[in-house]
């Protein structure tokens, strides 16, 4: 019987086009005047956003009839910063100032307690069935929700590859709490991201997570986020249909979801 593969793409399948004018600008750290690389910058739900590059500039178009709405600037580490868009279109070149985030260290208890390697999330293998990138939409991202009862140190990531023609890929990785419906907010304090050769990626994806000293003890989202032009080409996660993914197409887009759940897993020390 012959087999018909059957990709799933979560991404704009109709452009429209912008009508207004290009919003320039770079990122710095204000503490020691550094470019801050990689942050994401959008209208809020709007689906119109873009990631800075690694030298913190970035170059956004944005329609004239949003200039009412703020733009906003968000980095894992840094306070996030919201700008009035028509106070972004006076200048010719923005210098947009983050200021790092303190986070306060928490009184840690130390109990003894027991725990078992637990795998979570979609292991799926089958190729026939896929999902990913093919577009350089920065700030695109997805990823599946992990269900968990009791606390969970979480130890190594999982993605099954259904194909890869990028020479090397490299996608940031982030950790949500669930606060709300379709409502997420980032838990990592530190960025973590994910750089393979092609040869590498050829079936499964394995990143050692274990100094990351993750520890979350409620359900939360795992997604993969493209942040850097990678050139033509694609890269399709194996996925399960029935399971759910959850996505959006740019740096603070809509969330939205699709009953096919990419092949994204943990395995992680949980709480007997």
């Amino acid at each position: 019987m012959s087999k018909f593969k059957f990709l799933i793409f979560f991404t704009a399948l109709n452009f429209v086009s912008i009508q207004g004018q290009e919003i320039n600008g770079s990122i710095i750290n204000s503490s020691n005047n550094t470019p801050v690389e990689f942050v994401n910058i959008g209208l809020f739900e709007k689906n119109i956003g873009t990631v800075s590059d690694i030298k913190g500039e970035f170059s956004l178009e944005v329609d004239f009839k949003f200039d009412k709405d703020s733009v906003l600037f968000s980095a894992i580490g840094y306070e996030t910063k919201s700008i009035k868009i028509s106070n972004l279109r006076n200048k010719k070149n923005n210098e947009i100032l983050l200021k790092e985030k303190t986070y306060e260290l928490k009184e840690i208890v130390i109990k003894p307690k027991e725990f078992k390697t637990k795998v979570l999330g979609i292991k799926s293998k089958i190729k026939t069935i896929s999902a990913g990138f093919k577009d350089n939409m920065l700030g695109y991202e997805m990823g599946v929700i992990m269900k968990i009862k009791k606390p969970a140190h979480i130890k190594q990531l999982n993605i099954n590859v259904a194909n890869c023609t990028y020479d090397t890929i490299f996608y940031r990785l982030n950790f949500y709490k669930v606060t709300g419906k379709m409502q997420f907010e980032n838990i990592l304090s530190k960025p973590i991201y994910i750089e393979i050769p092609r040869n590498l990626t050829k079936d499964e994806i394995e990143i050692d997570l274990s100094s990351n000293n993750l520890v979350i003890d409620d359900d939360f989202l795992v997604t993969v986020e493209n942040i850097k032009d990678l050139g033509k080409g694609h890269l399709n996660f194996c996925a399960k249909i029935g399971a759910s993914t959850f996505y959006r197409k740019t740096s603070h887009g809509k969330w939205e979801s699709v009953p096919a759940g990419v092949s994204i897993s943990l395995v992680a020390d949980v709480e007997k």
